[in-house]
């Protein structure tokens, strides 16, 4: 089979693909051939070394798949033949960037009918974080007020969809070229971050989803209801952040998502009720995997890339 590794730290160019041995499934593992692999920004950042998550070079990058079970001997979730998708092993490697990856069959889903392999690629990692977000440290139900920073990125846009799911009134932040997707995600009002100080234009929130960081968290303490919750998806826990929010009665999480067969089917019953939707800005056949990387290091993506196969 055909990989994309990288021998060193460093820009796209770093990427080159290989043949390499197809991985032998352990027992409760699925062999999956991928048809699409979603990626995120967290992979460019490790190519370049910003951050020794897989430890020195040569890697595989990736955990986001969908494609079909080949092999599944010892475990009875799929058979031969089923269309899975799910982001396996995070944070450790999974060797998704891959025209074959062995998966433990519970950190997968069957792909919903209504989704195709693209799509249901790109969905995995940006999801979990959302759902997990949400649904599990922040406990949104009808009638909550969130606001989702960052709304038209790969998180952020996902995140605005399973709010307005569980029944809070969602406002996002967002550039002026991202309203009309933010709009049609079905934000009840976009912040263009560009020509509105968020902090001066909200009041009231139950919930924050962070996916910019920086000052944009501290400055957040602002527009929280007392007992309020922050949510990062993009910093780490931070004692002293925690310490300052508790100390004017609020909440500070930072989370690290992982594999979560509970949260997948969330998010499957999500899509197939049709509330759920995920946005690709554009595919690149597996070959061009440096430029796909180029295009998430520019920023302002709106929704996921995907590399097919």
């Amino acid at each position: 089979m055909r990989v994309i590794t990288q021998q060193t730290f460093g820009g796209p160019e770093v990427l080159t693909i290989v043949d390499a041995p197809e991985p032998e499934p352990l027992p409760t593992e699925v062999l999956v051939r991928v048809a699409a692999i979603g990626l995120n920004p967290l992979e460019a950042r490790l190519r370049a070394g910003e951050f020794p998550l897989l430890g020195p070079p040569p890697f595989v990058l990736g955990w986001d798949i969908s494609g079909v079970v080949e092999e599944g001997p010892q475990t009875w979730r799929f058979r031969p033949g089923d269309e899975v998708f799910g982001m396996p092993l995070f944070p450790r490697a999974a060797g998704a960037y891959a025209e074959v990856v062995s998966a433990p069959a519970l950190h997968l889903a069957r792909k919903p009918a209504s989704l195709s392999h693209v799509e249901a690629s790109a969905l995995p990692l940006v999801g979990l974080t959302a759902w997990q977000g949400l649904v599990d440290l922040g406990g949104v139900s009808e009638g909550d007020r969130v606001l989702v920073h960052g709304g038209g990125g790969g998180v952020g846009h996902v995140a605005i969809q399973i709010a307005k799911a569980l029944g809070a009134y969602v406002i996002a932040t967002a550039g002026a070229s991202k309203r009309e997707f933010v709009e049609g995600l079905g934000a009840d009002e976009v912040i263009d971050y560009t020509a509105v100080d968020f902090a001066e234009a909200v009041r009231g929130i139950d919930l924050v989803l962070d996916t910019i960081s920086g000052d944009t968290v501290e400055r957040s303490l602002e527009v929280l209801r007392p007992g309020g919750h922050l949510v990062t998806a993009v910093a780490e826990e931070d004692v002293q952040l925690i310490e300052k929010f508790e100390a004017v009665g609020m909440r500070f999480s930072g989370i690290a998502v992982d594999p979560d067969p509970v949260g997948l089917r969330g998010l499957v019953e999500l899509v197939e009720q049709g509330r759920l939707r995920v946005h690709v800005q554009e595919t690149f056949p597996f070959e061009r995997v440096a430029d796909a990387h180029r295009l998430i290091e520019s920023g302002h993506l709106k929704g996921k890339l995907v590399l097919t196969l």
